[in-house]
């Protein structure tokens, strides 16, 4: 099987089996997080392998997933859950902000400078419009959670996140293009 595949599969499938149980379970939180938590530990530790070192992202995200449904289950109140693409989008958010403002670290250049070469300037670009997409997206989740039913925050979980990250990817492009080395 590819590389590329499998990672795919890695990122994406443990949404997947959360949706898939999520519907078939009648809607039930409470059987679908379980799933979700032992696919995301399986797709880290098989990112792991596959790369031969650990995936930070994944990892911790894999880590917030854990927590969160974890909690999610214990006081079984789905709020946690709710909250957690909130608290991860925040976290990417502030880690970029002061990473450049505080520290003069850009982290988005760090975990992506194998990936492509930018200039100073289209990295700082890249890393500030890749923040506010962040808040955007967590502004984006609390309004939903917070005003519509259980399923409406679930498809918009899957089929909404996902594809507004996609386009905004492809719209950074231009950038990527003007500012290559």
């Amino acid at each position: 099987m590819n590389k590329s595949f499998i990672k795919f599969i890695a990122d994406f499938g443990p949404l997947l089996i959360f949706f898939t149980i999520y519907y078939k379970s009648g809607n039930n939180l409470s059987v679908a997080i379980p799933p979700l938590i032992i696919a995301t530990i399986i797709a880290v530790v098989v990112i792991y392998f596959l790369e031969k070192k650990i995936p930070y992202i994944p990892l911790v995200g894999g880590v917030i997933i854990s927590l969160f449904g974890g909690l999610t289950l214990y006081f079984n109140n789905p709020v946690f859950l709710y909250m957690k693409p909130t608290i991860i989008n925040v976290i990417f958010a502030v880690t970029l902000i002061i990473g450049k403002t505080f520290f003069n670290r850009n982290f988005l250049e760090f975990f992506f400078k194998a990936a492509f070469q930018l200039d100073e300037l289209g990295w700082n670009k890249l890393n500030n419009r890749w923040a506010y997409f962040f808040i955007f997206l967590a502004t984006l989740n609390e309004i939903i959670w917070r005003t519509q039913p259980e399923t409406t925050w679930v498809n918009f979980k899957v089929w909404g996140i996902l594809p507004l990250t996609f386009i905004f990817t492809a719209s950074q492009l231009p950038l990527i293009n003007k500012h290559k080395i």
